[in-house]
């Protein structure tokens, strides 16, 4: 059974380790998306006591960390091309798979979760951004419907931007 719930202080740990294991599977494959400077433990700690970290829980055990954010992204304000859409929207970033959990389509999973999250609150609208690099995450966000957009600019770095009007 799958479960998309807010992570709690109790889950810090287990989220940072992984984010820390996104971070190496990332170098694995080549590229550096997270770098040693972000995501931080506290960026992680401060998601959750902001209450939008969540976790993806299969058979109650965490899975899957990411951040989902009703209150838009600033560095979406300006992109090189163009989104769908000007509707309210969530964001999704720092999304990551567990290691012990990875190849079982769990990233599938999460996004149908969080787009169902999203139509409980109102919100018919997703977007995210990733690396050039990141064809793994470009894959899964095509796979489940999303739209190139264009680049954006996130604190300094450029970004491949997506959308996705929920259905």
């Amino acid at each position: 059974m799958y479960k998309l719930e807010k992570a709690t202080e109790h889950d810090i740990d287990i989220c940072w380790d992984i984010i820390s294991d996104g971070r190496s599977f990332q170098r694995e494959q080549g590229f550096v998306q997270w770098s040693d400077e972000y995501p931080t433990y506290d960026m992680i700690c401060e998601d959750i006591r902001i209450e939008k970290g969540y976790v993806l829980k299969v058979d109650g055990n965490i899975a899957a960390y990411m951040l989902i954010d009703f209150d838009g992204e600033p560095a979406y304000n300006k992109i090189n091309g163009k989104w769908n859409s000007d509707e309210k929207y969530a964001v999704i970033h720092r999304i990551a798979i567990s290691g012990k959990f990875r190849n079982q389509g769990l990233a599938s999973i999460s996004f149908s979760l969080v787009e169902e999250l999203c139509r409980q609150n109102g919100v018919q609208y997703l977007r995210c951004d990733t690396d050039e690099q990141n064809k793994r995450m470009q894959h899964v966000l095509k796979k489940n419907g999303y739209s190139f957009c264009g680049e954006i600019d996130y604190d300094g770095n450029g970004k491949i931007a997506f959308d996705k009007l929920i259905i």
